[in-house]
């Protein structure tokens, strides 16, 4: 199915690996230039070699900058400063028990998570809307943001708040073809996932899929997949989310976590 992205620009940021990496890699196969942006020029260059790998023909263009931070939004906006398709999938998170995140951890949390998205649709947001061409804005989030638990609350919490600014910023599309949503992606198959899994193991002596085994069975036991999502499976829906394909799809916060939220809406 061809998606009518051929030749459009999107910048994917969070992109030296994992879900960011697959969309840049199946937005590019779609055959649209692709912008990759991480904080590591060195990871960067690695991450462009695998997508060209798997898409020899594509068209990179990498940025290295932090868009967790006020001046690295400013680097990729200066190097980037028009595109049509922005996919934001930065993210802060890790175990924390609520007593100890300092203010210090909450504001980075919410800088990385939360500003990054804010910075870079006040930025490319009013060139969409002014172009009126199928621009596409979307957001990662996580099922995390909607079974909120005391485990990573800081994650939870800014992740909840960018599911509320993907649907905020929608609102300022109305009646023209740009469209801004939010993606839910549940438990991941990321190399940050793995290291996580990696290290459980090595401290329990369980083997990895023992690991995954457990997680599900206490951590999301009402998930329909009991597996983790590959990364790639992730970047299908994102690749159709950014896509003149998914006009009618406008504000929404859309699952991909194998139905690990255990309601209808």
């Amino acid at each position: 199915m061809d998606l009518h992205i051929a030749g459009k620009t999107a910048l994917i940021t969070a992109s030296s690996s994992g879900i960011g990496l697959a969309a840049a890699t199946a937005i590019a196969a779609e055959g649209a230039v692709v912008v990759l942006n991480g904080r590591d020029g060195d990871r960067l260059e690695q991450a462009e070699g695998q997508l060209r790998t798997r898409v020899p023909n594509a068209s990179v263009r990498l940025v290295v900058a932090d868009v967790g931070t006020e001046d690295g939004v400013s680097t990729v906006t200066a190097a980037e400063p028009v595109v049509d398709i922005l996919v934001n999938g930065v993210g802060a998170y890790g175990p924390a028990d609520f007593t100890d995140i300092t203010d210090r951890e909450w504001t980075q949390y919410w800088e990385v998570n939360v500003l990054s998205g804010i910075r870079l649709a006040r930025h490319y947001l009013p060139g969409m809307l002014d172009r009126d061409d199928d621009g596409r804005i979307v957001l990662i989030g996580t099922d995390a943001a909607v079974m909120v638990s005391s485990m990573m609350m800081h994650y939870e919490v800014t992740k909840t708040a960018v599911l509320a600014l993907a649907r905020g910023l929608a609102d300022l599309t109305r009646g023209t073809s740009v469209t801004v949503n939010s993606v839910v992606p549940g438990p991941t198959a990321t190399e940050g996932m793995e290291s996580v899994l990696a290290g459980i193991a090595s401290g329990t002596g369980a083997s990895r899929d023992d690991v995954v085994a457990g997680f599900f069975a206490q951590g999301r036991p009402v998930s329909l997949l009991q597996r983790l999502a590959t990364a790639d499976e992730v970047a299908n829906l994102i690749t159709y989310l950014v896509s003149p394909r998914s006009a009618a799809t406008n504000g929404a916060a859309v699952r991909v976590e194998g139905g690990s939220i255990p309601t209808v809406l």
